[in-house]
């Protein structure tokens, strides 16, 4: 008499048919987290601070604390890091920023650069 039961019994409560070697395993893949970019906001002559410190709050999510702080940095240095994102944010904050000062007629620039 020949044996018709399968090399692999299905798990208990499995579906009728279902054996245990039909089960696909997929390969596991590595992922890298995304390139990043810092979102820099570039000093003028004309724009008032407390315009930037506003900006810094409203677009970066910031306390008047950090957004003081740099503004400052602005200030003294020329340029100042608003933070640091994935390139489709640091996109979307840059022209955020852009808009915003467009809009309030201040010669404000932002942009962002690889991390």
């Amino acid at each position: 008499m020949a044996n018709t039961s399968s090399p692999n019994p299905p798990a208990p409560g499995a579906p009728p048919g279902f054996e245990d070697d039909s089960v696909v395993v997929a390969d596991r893949v590595s992922t890298k987290p995304p390139p990043m970019y810092r979102v820099l906001l570039l000093n003028d002559d004309y724009t008032p601070m407390d315009f930037v410190v506003g900006v810094l709050q409203l677009v970066f999510t910031m306390t008047r604390e950090q957004a003081t702080q740099v503004m400052l940095q602005v200030h003294r240095t020329g340029m100042g890091t608003c933070g640091v994102f994935t390139k489709e944010i640091a996109d979307t904050k840059v022209q955020q920023v852009i808009e915003i000062a467009l809009e309030h007629q201040h010669p404000l620039q932002c942009t962002m650069e690889p991390n």
